[in-house]
């Protein structure tokens, strides 16, 4: 199976980035994790919050360990919220089920990981997501 490289998380972030200035967001956060959670790549842009980070790791970190997008994983969450807060607490507050964060997968279909986003709308942080993920020749789910 393939791995992520940081190359291929750092083309992404750049991206990311690129796309949210392109749309006039916010500034932005944006975390891309391996398959196991760890974090592969950061950056957090002049003027977004200090949460940020840590927003776009928590969105991030679910999609990996739930292998699902966190906008999946908020639905599912509105369905079942004594589970997911549960999950919340088991997993040391790391777990944000909020949109934001996509999983990146190969070729194949294999998750290599996720990308996260903090800074703007829920669905402003997917789309950069999205964006960043495609920009480096991999796929989203």
């Amino acid at each position: 199976m393939n791995r992520l490289t940081l190359a291929q998380a750092n083309q992404i972030i750049a991206a990311a980035l690129a796309k949210s200035r392109q749309m006039g967001y916010l500034p932005m956060a944006v975390v891309v994790l391996d398959d196991a959670g760890h974090v592969k790549s950061a950056q957090r842009e002049d003027g977004a919050s200090m949460f940020r980070v840590d927003i776009a790791t928590g969105k991030a970190w679910g999609a990996v360990g739930m292998s699902a997008s966190s906008r999946v994983l908020a639905q599912r969450a509105k369905d079942n919220p004594n589970f997911f807060t549960t999950l919340a607490d088991t997993s040391g507050g790391k777990f944000l089920p909020q949109p934001g964060a996509v999983l990146i997968k190969d070729g194949e279909g294999n998750i290599l990981g996720a990308a996260g986003a903090s800074g703007g709308t829920g669905d402003e942080d997917e789309v950069i997501c999205m964006a960043g993920i495609e920009a480096a020749g991999l796929t989203h789910a």
